[in-house]
């Protein structure tokens, strides 16, 4: 029998300050440990910075910093967690981190609690939840990847401030610059381009001595366009008709035809699911059901094939609930909409109540700044986001 959960949208107000880092810390160390690994290239991919930063960092932060971190002043057993190089290196009795071997690393067995090794202490909540030893032991397993500073080790030089933002600079960024008008290139194939797109395109083949291909033929043109618009192949009779349709409006027909399709909507809302990380169920530790995520997946097909304007789109998925509505019906798809905020992969195995609603504010505006701004603020959980 499948289990259901209703999550309620927290609403857009609290978004802004809830951010709450999490998590471990090591002192004690193990003599028997293996020699650290000659350092290879520090190069780490987005994803990998994109785990670390949201399940290592908030976990070292919270939990292991107070002890070892050069920012507190205080390094126990001569080990400083604040920097890739000193978790790799360890303290007094050897590395902390073997990368691509998680059972060599002293800072895994020490929050497994192995043996005599009791890392976190009671004093920060004692053993973390498996989940997040599970995440340690991922992250030990893809060699470790840091993008901190290596050079703080062991030091007891006072830290640096860190260099104050230029705002005025960091608004030259080009992803905020206006868009600027562009007249379109002149070709030498005046006959060719039949809009201004096709000049900028011609314009590069020219450049590099390259010609258009020919024309499709009207059978390869159709498939094109029914899977382009619906996501469906055009059944024979379809490919057919169009084939024999001579007429000078057959193409534009054709599209007009299958934008009115209800199949149009269920094409291109998917493209808008996934900015929305649909599922329906909640993923992770316990693969509960969403029962009425249906729901908001309907509301996007409908807004799509009803071509409803984009900044209503955004309102109503982001303040529904807060919007005018002139009947019940359109305050029910109104409050349906705002399942954008509730939606999502959520972990249920927490048995920390705040962590758990930080998690999920985490995740609404990681998904909301990567949908409507264009730009992911998820280090903002641990750092001062420049922009």
């Amino acid at each position: 029998m499948n289990q259901a959960i209703r999550i309620q949208p927290t609403r857009w107000a609290t978004l802004l300050p809830l951010y709450a880092a999490l998590a471990m810390s090591v002192s004690a160390a193990d003599p028997d440990a293996p020699a650290p690994v000659k350092k290879k290239s520090h190069s780490i991919t987005p994803e990998q910075l994109q785990f670390f930063e949201k399940k290592i960092r908030p976990v070292l932060v919270e939990k292991c910093y107070d002890c070892h971190s050069e920012e507190s002043g205080k390094m126990k057993s001569d080990f400083v967690l604040d920097s890739r190089d000193g978790i790799r290196i360890g303290g007094e009795r050897g590395p902390g981190i073997v990368p691509f071997k998680p059972d060599d690393s002293f800072v895994i067995r020490a929050i497994r609690q192995e043996g005599r090794l009791a890392m976190p202490p009671d004093s920060k909540g004692g053993i973390l939840p498996d989940e997040v030893i599970a995440d340690f032991e991922k992250w030990v397993s893809m060699g470790a990847p840091d993008p901190r500073d290596a050079s703080k080790v062991a030091s007891t030089e006072p830290l640096k401030p860190e260099k104050p933002v230029d705002w005025a600079k960091e608004r030259e960024f080009w992803a905020f610059q206006k868009p600027q008008a562009t007249p379109p290139p002149k070709v030498r194939d005046a006959k060719w381009p039949k809009s201004d797109i096709d000049r900028f395109i011609l314009a590069k083949l020219e450049e590099k001595g390259l010609k258009p291909v020919a024309d499709a033929d009207k059978r390869a043109l159709t498939r094109r366009v029914y899977y382009d618009l619906t996501g469906l192949p055009p059944t024979p009779e379809q490919l057919e008709a169009f084939i024999k349709d001579r007429s000078q409006n057959a193409l534009e027909n054709l599209v007009d035809h299958l934008l009115a399709s209800r199949h149009f909507g269920e094409q291109w809302g998917r493209a808008w699911l996934d900015v929305a990380r649909y599922g329906e169920s909640t993923g992770l530790d316990r693969n509960l059901n969403f029962p009425y995520a249906w729901k908001y997946r309907d509301y996007v097909i409908s807004s799509f094939n009803a071509d409803k304007p984009y900044d209503r789109f955004i309102q109503e998925q982001i303040a529904g609930d807060l919007l005018s509505y002139k009947d019940q019906a359109e305050r029910d798809q109104l409050l349906i909409a705002t399942g954008f905020l509730a939606i999502g992969p959520k972990g249920l195995n927490e048995t920390r109540p705040k962590y758990s609603k930080f998690q999920v504010v985490d995740d609404q505006i990681d998904t909301t700044t990567r949908g409507f701004l264009g730009l992911t603020v998820s280090c903002a959980r641990c750092h001062d986001h420049k922009f």
